[in-house]
């Protein structure tokens, strides 16, 4: 029996679609229920085996408003996971958290960011944003569980929604063009529960399409596979785009060669962002 937090979320929606696809047992812990005591009596009075944090704080409509709901962002993306992991230690049941790649800036000279790399994009090494300090902050506090840390970056598919990728560039005035590491939503939560039943080491994946693509890219597929004729404009560079924003950005492409060592082998960003196109519904 799995136990699953954050099911309303836009990650979580995926969880229980897919949990309920592979005739995974689970429950759904409300938010209420997301303190250490609580989460304990969930897993010892349903004899749950794994837990599932897909909760957290991203802002609304976008990481600009961690800056001004800073007490939100801390609870969701810092002492959440932290009553999780007490709740599992004391348990002693194994769990995975859904993490963000947006911890990093840049491409680490083409050979994008590994797990084993330290943030660059965080608290520890600012400018940073603050949504990405404290996710930058929950894995190093949380990397000595015994815990799965799944890294998102940048998520999209077929489905038009706020949080799709793809959506945000239909509704934009105006795009940046630099190469980003993506993750299709599908993809990413499949992976995800691939790496718990496959029993896979614990530790941190990057859980990206492999691959990277830029702003102009996905405008010529969107064109191509939406015949939409709306003339796209872009920034001049990041620096432009950064003075219209109230928090720096994340840009910056993740390593997956983690997840090929272990047998786990997902489409390119470039095959998932067509398929989702060619599928799209409004």
């Amino acid at each position: 029996m799995i136990l699953l937090t954050g099911a309303t979320g836009y990650i979580g929606r995926q969880f229980v679609k897919e949990l309920d696809k592979r005739d995974l047992k689970f429950i759904i812990a409300a938010k209420k229920d997301c303190t250490w005591d609580k989460l304990a009596d969930l897993i010892d009075g349903n004899n749950i085996d794994f837990v599932i944090n897909a909760a957290g704080y991203t802002g609304k409509p976008n990481v600009d408003a961690c800056e001004s709901n800073k007490d939100d962002t801390v609870n969701g993306n810092i002492i959440l996971p932290l009553q999780v992991s007490i709740a599992c230690t004391l348990t002693g049941t194994h769990w995975g958290h859904v993490s963000s790649g947006c911890i990093y800036s840049g491409d680490n000279d083409g050979k994008g960011f590994t797990e084993k790399d330290e943030p660059n994009f965080s608290f520890n090494n600012p400018p940073c944003s603050f949504y990405s300090g404290t996710k930058a902050l929950s894995e190093d506090l949380l990397k000595d569980s015994e815990v799965y840390i799944w890294r998102l970056r940048i998520p999209f598919d077929e489905y038009d929604g706020p949080k799709n990728y793809i959506s945000k560039m239909l509704n934009y005035d105006k795009l940046l063009n630099i190469k980003n590491s993506m993750s299709h939503r599908a993809d990413f939560v499949s992976t995800c529960l691939d790496i718990y039943q496959r029993k896979c080491p614990h530790g941190i994946y990057n859980i990206t399409n492999p691959g990277s693509v830029n702003a102009e890219e996905v405008v010529k597929y969107i064109k191509k596979y939406l015949r939409i004729d709306k003339e796209f404009k872009y920034f001049k560079n990041e620096e432009e785009f950064n003075n219209i924003c109230v928090a720096p950005r994340s840009n910056c492409i993740l390593n997956t060669d983690k997840l090929a060592a272990n047998g786990i082998i997902i489409r390119t960003v470039h095959e998932a962002i067509i398929d989702s196109l060619i599928h799209w519904r409004a």
